[in-house]
């Protein structure tokens, strides 16, 4: 290779390199601001579709615009009165945040549940008089980081199997998983610090599905609708 193709390729290489770090930095400042600082282990960050996931595609790419049509809906309702954040896995919607009171909470989950494809809604927004601080925001981010590094390391069970979600030190865990695997990242993440309460908002599956998917060496798909879980 001569020294004038080489250059120009490093030079794209360069740019590459940088662009690369401006979307992970974005994407860790979008997850700060936001309050609610929401990945998943071993995905993809920002909704987009993720070969590593044991929904569908199809599930993935529902659930990625049933949270940004409930996010807008809950904006241009409410405007800057609530702080509330959507994240939906397989079509089953977890609120989180704050408002001022049980009428506006259940306001918020009303417009939820009217969004197209939504099959279920759990319901973790606190009523308060106060929204959270950008204090509070940013530990959030940081218990979410803490508890992705453990559940990589966390033995038998595979960490793109969750996503993670955390919300005034409070951590959920959501997921198509098995129950041995849904307990073993709920220890795995308890212990952080800064962590005041692990709740699990899974999909819960056979070990046969999960052996399914070691053998087959991708996640395993099943329909679209999901099954009925318990936290």
């Amino acid at each position: 290779m001569n020294k004038s193709t080489s250059v120009p390729r490093q030079r794209v290489s360069q740019r590459l390199g940088r662009s690369l770090l401006l979307m992970t930095l974005g994407a860790s400042l979008l997850a700060s601001l936001s309050g609610c600082a929401a990945l998943f282990v071993g995905g993809a960050v920002g909704g987009a579709i993720s070969v590593s996931d044991r929904r569908t595609f199809g599930s993935q790419t529902e659930d990625t615009s049933i949270e940004l049509k409930a996010s807008n809906r809950i904006s241009n309702v409410f405007g800057d009165s609530v702080h509330v954040n959507v994240n939906s896995y397989n079509r089953k919607v977890l609120l989180t945040g704050e408002v001022k009171d049980e009428a506006t909470k259940t306001k918020v989950e009303n417009e939820v549940r009217s969004v197209e494809n939504v099959m279920s809604i759990v319901n973790e927004i606190q009523v308060s008089l106060f929204l959270s601080s950008f204090g509070s925001r940013s530990s959030d981010t940081l218990i979410t980081t803490k508890a992705r590094a453990n559940l990589v390391s966390t033995q038998d069970i595979y960490s793109s199997s969750f996503k993670i979600v955390t919300e005034a030190g409070v951590v959920y865990l959501m997921g198509r998983v098995s129950q041995r695997e849904g307990d073993a990242a709920a220890e795995a993440v308890r212990g952080i610090s800064g962590v005041t309460r692990v709740v699990k908002v899974y999909e819960y599956i056979d070990e046969s599905e999960v052996r399914n998917y070691v053998q087959r060496g991708q996640p395993a798909e099943t329909a679209d609708t999901p099954a009925p879980a318990s936290n």
